[in-house]
């Protein structure tokens, strides 16, 4: 259900995917400070770490976004993904060796999915703008954070929406973080006076929450909070 956090709108409107984590809030900051008043959207498709779209709440708040709405598709249903299946997330993998393969974590197809309901969003409300955290340096080695994934998905928008093909709306995929190191993020964050006391990023939490520390996602923010030369404001089981 859409939530209105703030009835002061932009002239450019732009949707943003808003996970609750670290770099999509990030991402969200910069769209703000590039002009654009913030629709987010945050998708409910069955994960675990359920408390990152509590978080995505928080950080819509905090950076004034007009209206956040979240969107229930339930991917857990096919299952194939530690993030929504019975499936043990993996733990203390070396970060350097991250990328070197597709990890279990992978939810299929799940970027392809969230990138259609924002744009089909973005097309509703006449916005041409879509921002995405995604991120193809200190990823887990997922393909569709890939840049060759958001070109086509680009081209995707333009040929398969009404606004699209009559030409009222040129659309545009956003990643302004796809080429940064998750330390260059945090550090872009920090300018923009993101929170990240607010963010979520945790795969595997504990029932209360408290991030587990040694997935992926936790590996990756611990690092490069510790690579920014910074403190990460929340806390962790180890």
């Amino acid at each position: 259900m859409p939530t209105t956090m703030s009835d002061e709108t932009a002239e450019r409107p732009a949707v943003i995917l808003l996970s609750g984590g670290l770099d999509s809030a990030t991402t969200a900051a910069i769209a703000k400070r590039e002009g654009f008043s913030l629709h987010a959207l945050s998708v409910d498709y069955g994960q675990r770490h359920r408390f990152e779209l509590e978080a995505a709440g928080r950080v819509a708040e905090a950076l004034g976004a007009c209206r956040h709405s979240i969107v229930s598709v339930d991917l857990a249903l096919f299952g194939g993904s530690a993030l929504t299946d019975r499936l043990e997330v993996p733990k203390d993998r070396e970060v350097e060796r991250l990328s070197g393969e597709i990890p279990l974590t992978y939810v299929p197809a799940r970027n392809t999915v969230l990138l259609s309901l924002a744009l089909a969003y973005a097309e509703t409300i006449g916005a041409a703008d879509i921002y995405i955290g995604v991120n193809a340096v200190d990823y887990s080695g997922y393909p569709d954070c890939r840049p060759e994934f958001i070109a086509a998905f680009d081209e995707l928008a333009n040929l398969a929406t009404k606004a699209g093909v009559e030409g009222r709306l040129k659309f545009k995929i956003h990643a302004p973080l796809i080429d940064l190191s998750k330390a260059q993020i945090i550090r872009r964050g920090v300018e923009l006076g993101v929170d990240y006391s607010l963010t979520h990023s945790c795969y595997d939490p504990a029932p209360n929450g408290l991030a587990c520390g040694r997935c992926d996602a936790c590996r990756l923010r611990r690092q490069g909070f510790a690579e920014a030369g910074l403190t990460d404001p929340i806390k962790y089981q180890s």
